[in-house]
């Protein structure tokens, strides 16, 4: 017997596979279907500049996207933003703009905001966003280039050139917050609303 209560399966506006294992982890049935959005459009466009209500922006337009496609259907979405105090990052362009970017970020503390929304024909019926500090130690200029080396290409696909959950690890001297928030999809308060709605069975 699943755990999952609805007719139909969890849609997934994200094609993360970090987000992807937490849920199957977790035993939620789903599907992935990207939102078709322009995420820098809306960014600018909204004026905001608090990292952590960007991110709820975008999860919530990715969860509006996809739930006005596939009507009676429940919609996560979810963002995640990278900041050092007031500074935005963005995912590196290439392999010089990720060395900048650990030069920014090492020996100091950033902040993940990750936020989730859930949403159902066309209106968001839930969204919170939760953050994780982020201690990277001092890293010499040549043990940037051994980590880039080792980690290739994997470095332009995430914000702030690194992987937790892969050599990125190796990065970092504290950590303040939870696996799932660092991973880009806060599961606790996510799953702690899809009981509340009868959702899930336990």
């Amino acid at each position: 017997m699943s755990i999952w209560l609805a007719k139909d399966a969890l849609i997934l506006a994200s094609q993360s596979r970090a987000r992807q294992m937490l849920l199957a982890n977790a035993g939620i049935p789903f599907e992935a279907i990207p939102a078709d959005i322009d995420e820098r459009a809306l960014q600018k466009n909204s004026g905001l500049s608090a990292p952590g209500e960007i991110a709820k922006l975008l999860a919530r337009e990715k969860a509006l996207w996809v739930s006005r496609q596939k009507p009676g259907r429940v919609v996560i979405g979810a963002d995640q933003t990278l900041a050092l105090g007031s500074r935005l990052f963005s995912k590196p362009a290439g392999r010089a703009a990720a060395a900048e970017q650990l030069r920014l970020l090492a020996g100091n503390t950033h902040e993940l905001h990750s936020a989730f929304a859930v949403a159902r024909d066309g209106k968001v019926l839930f969204a919170d966003v939760v953050t994780a500090g982020m201690t990277m130690r001092r890293l010499s200029d040549g043990e940037i280039e051994a980590y880039l080396d080792q980690a290739g290409d994997a470095v332009t696909t995430s914000v702030g050139a690194y992987q937790l959950e892969g050599l990125g690890v190796h990065l970092f001297e504290r950590i303040e917050g939870d696996h799932f928030t660092i991973l880009g999809l806060p599961l606790l308060p996510l799953l702690a609303f899809l009981r509340s709605e009868g959702l899930v069975g336990f």
